[in-house]
């Protein structure tokens, strides 16, 4: 029997095994992990990439031989083909409803890995490269419930939507602020020093979307990371800072922005036009059991999970039951309207892909849909008037 991780001999196992999804999540996890590297770094017997990669490149070569596709000359050329190849025109076999739209793994433009990229790395279930962003919040959540500061923790969700970005005076300011006490020391460790990747003419600029560093492309061009931005085409600067300022900059790792800022901007959109409505939503109840709780006028309690996935069938495989606690009568999973306005198919992947059990249970919306429902439900609520009455003389004619 081959050792773990070792590909089996001359047997439709191997063939299952490196092809497919499985080769695409290995193919995801080895490009975040060499977007972590400032160049190639010399590993165990003199290969200038580690196991992982180095792996993965192996089994994208032999899935290349064994169906007659050339492969990629080097593992800079793999990362050239995430940059240039739909998913869809990889050599492996995916259910079709995977690359419905053109889907890349590396972005052209700024050399990143892009959000189906990290989301696919995400379901490697990567033991080596575990998720940071899973640990600080797990921590984050584990010492406020100990603390019983609720409170705390709202803060520091808070703190990751809106300032991804913080100077280093912005970030000493953080200690006068009583609600983040608690999680001072966890703070410094989310947030990392900005690269020199991101600086024009010694000057950061911040999307005045999103408050994440903008990415300088050619002399004057600037585009956002995240999704939600980049649908516009045209970045908009909130604030340039020169990178002097503060003695230094620096930002959340790049997938606390993905995860937690990215979906966090629906969550606190939301809450703005809930608020707007005359409602007043919890956020992140019970410390983050679910993300909203909205409290509605005829006693009614809805629960809301906001999901901002750039792939619906990765989304309908993750998707669980919303947590009972703190109780609600209604529950509702979100994703913002751009991602079904993005793909036709959004709603349906999502429901081929979710677990039959959950039929009902956890059905998938857009923030619009769920704001019209909570509009008609505050129709219901409002006092019906009272029709007027016919006048008595209605119909009848008097003489003069």
């Amino acid at each position: 029997m081959p050792l773990e991780g070792q590909q089996p001999r001359g047997g439709r196992v191997g063939d299952l095994f490196f092809d497919g999804e499985n080769l695409l999540r290995m193919v995801a996890s080895a490009l975040v992990r060499l977007s972590h590297q400032s160049g190639p770094q010399s590993g165990p017997q003199g290969s200038v990439y580690d196991a992982t990669v180095q792996n993965t490149y192996n089994q994208l070569v032999l899935l290349c031989l064994r169906k007659g596709h050339t492969p990629p000359a080097s593992v800079p050329e793999m990362v050239r083909w995430a940059m240039e190849r739909p998913i869809g025109e990889w050599p492996w076999t995916l259910p079709d409803d995977f690359d419905g739209s053109p889907v890349f793994l590396v972005d052209a433009l700024t050399r990143t890995p892009t959000q189906q990229c990290w989301e696919w790395r995400v379901t490697a279930r990567d033991v080596a490269a575990e998720q940071v962003e899973n640990q600080l919040m797990g921590d984050a959540i584990a010492q406020c419930r100990a603390a019983h500061a609720p409170e705390s923790y709202t803060a520091f969700r808070r703190l990751l939507i809106r300032q991804p970005v913080l100077t280093d005076a912005e970030r000493a300011a953080l200690a006068d602020d009583l609600d983040l006490e608690l999680l001072h020391d966890l703070i410094k460790r989310c947030y990392e020093p900005a690269p020199g990747s991101y600086l024009r003419e010694g000057a950061y600029a911040v999307c005045a979307r999103c408050g994440c560093l903008l990415v300088p492309i050619g002399r004057d061009r600037y585009v956002c990371e995240l999704d939600r931005c980049r649908r516009d085409q045209h970045a908009k600067i909130g604030r340039t800072v020169p990178a002097r300022r503060g003695g230094g900059m620096y930002q959340l790792n790049r997938a606390m922005r993905m995860f937690i800022t990215g979906p966090g901007l629906a969550e606190t959109d939301l809450e703005t036009a809930l608020t707007e409505r005359g409602l007043r939503p919890e956020m992140w109840p019970n410390f983050d059991a679910y993300d909203l709780r909205i409290m509605l006028p005829r006693g009614q309690v809805w629960a809301v999970d906001v999901k901002d996935r750039a792939n619906p069938a990765l989304l309908g495989r993750d998707t669980a039951p919303l947590r009972p606690d703190p109780p609600y009568d209604k529950g509702f999973l979100v994703a913002p309207q751009y991602r079904f306005d993005e793909r036709e198919d959004y709603g349906r992947v999502f429901i081929h892909h979710r677990r039959d059990d959950l039929a009902g249970v956890v059905d998938l919306i857009s923030d619009v849909d769920l704001l019209a429902r909570v509009d008609r439900e505050l129709a219901r609520s409002q006092p019906t008037k009272p029709k007027p009455k016919p006048s008595s003389a209605a119909g009848v004619t008097v003489d003069a």
